[in-house]
């Protein structure tokens, strides 16, 4: 790419990294036990695209939103969700 221009670069990140409103897709669940299970209890897994729709106060919980549904899930558990989300890298 020539110097100044835009690429794009995927990233993976805790998906307690994400800013409200920006999307991302779930790569991974890194949970055992009664915590993987509640989240696949949610309806979560990898490939689904994510968005945060806000914090609270202290960030936790947070409320996101997938597949047409608002979940909340605790910074704990939002933290074993991997995601990935392109973002913008300069040369």
């Amino acid at each position: 790419f020539l110097k100044g221009r835009w690429r794009i670069m995927d990233s993976v990140i805790p998906l307690t990294s994400l800013k409200v409103g920006e999307v991302a897709r779930i790569v991974s669940i890194n949970a055992r036990g009664e915590l993987a299970r509640r989240i696949r209890d949610m309806g979560l897994g990898s490939g689904m695209p994510v968005s945060v729709v806000g914090y609270a106060p202290l960030r936790d919980p947070l409320a996101l939103r997938c597949a047409e549904v608002t979940i909340a899930l605790r910074r704990r558990e939002a933290g074993a969700i991997m995601v990935q989300t392109s973002v913008p890298m300069t040369n």
